[in-house]
């Protein structure tokens, strides 16, 4: 009979659950969705397939989990002078976490394809430009965009040109956070008055200045590793992605 106190045992189901959704963002980044195995999510977040189905009821439940599950990175934006300023800082900031946490690029990966017919895509999108909507409808009413410019339609036209990036710096190989600098400097003198314009930072490395200052400095990096639930108190939990690998399983269900 199980003598674990109640809040050590919920303490414990947290940790399970934020593993494998960890592990399952890094498999379904490196193989889609479906590619992606079970077994390798398990092995590699360090948990019994028992575990998994206690939280999740199939990979198709898993993904879409991915898919909704915020990152503890803070907000999208830091508050500035200009409110277009901010609708830049969005994809800047973005573009730059993608590179250092996990549960990011997962839920991008999964957003992008078109397996699991179940998996609800749009609610990314439709997030995504609701903010820089409101963004740029704040923008307006503070006299920063040209008068022609519509906030939801360039909000849209921002969001679906900022997706097709990803795509093409995800298949060539080129740095994301150049592609998007370089993409807003070029859509802003269309949307902006010039006299703001020339006043936004849209220069590679703004995400990082955005965030922690001019010299974006930052110490967390969540690029490719995933803390195992099932590691001992005090011991290094930290696993590079290894799907498929041999690794310890934790004996602890939920």
């Amino acid at each position: 009979m199980s003598t674990e106190r109640p809040q050590a045992r919920q303490d414990r189901a947290v940790r399970t659950r934020q593993a494998v959704l960890e592990a399952a963002a890094l498999v379904f980044e490196e193989r889609g969705y479906e590619a992606a195995k079970l077994s390798d999510i398990v092995s590699l977040a360090r948990v019994t397939k028992g575990a998994l189905y206690f939280h999740f009821g199939s990979k198709e439940e898993l993904a879409q989990a991915v898919m909704e599950t915020e990152p503890d990175l803070g907000p999208a934006y830091v508050p500035q002078e200009f409110r277009v300023q901010e609708f830049v800082d969005v994809g800047m900031v973005f573009s730059h976490r993608l590179r250092r946490d996990v549960l990011l690029r997962g839920r991008a990966r999964l957003a992008l394809e078109r397996g699991g017919r179940g998996l609800d895509r749009a609610a990314p999108y439709r997030d995504w430009i609701d903010l820089h909507t409101g963004l740029l409808a704040g923008a307006k009413a503070r006299g920063e965009l040209l008068a022609h410019v519509d906030p939801a339609q360039s909000a849209r036209t921002v969001v679906g040109s900022f997706t097709g990036l990803h795509i093409m710096a995800q298949t060539l190989g080129l740095d994301l956070e150049r592609e998007v600098s370089a993409f807003y400097s070029s859509v802003v003198p269309s949307l902006v008055l010039p006299a703001v314009a020339v006043r936004l930072d849209t220069a590679p490395g703004r995400g990082a200045r955005a965030l922690h200052g001019p010299d974006g400095a930052d110490g967390a990096d969540r690029s490719g590793e995933v803390a195992g639930a099932g590691a001992s108190e005090g011991a290094d939990g930290a696993r590079s992605c290894g799907c498929g690998a041999d690794l310890p399983v934790s004996q602890a269900g939920e």
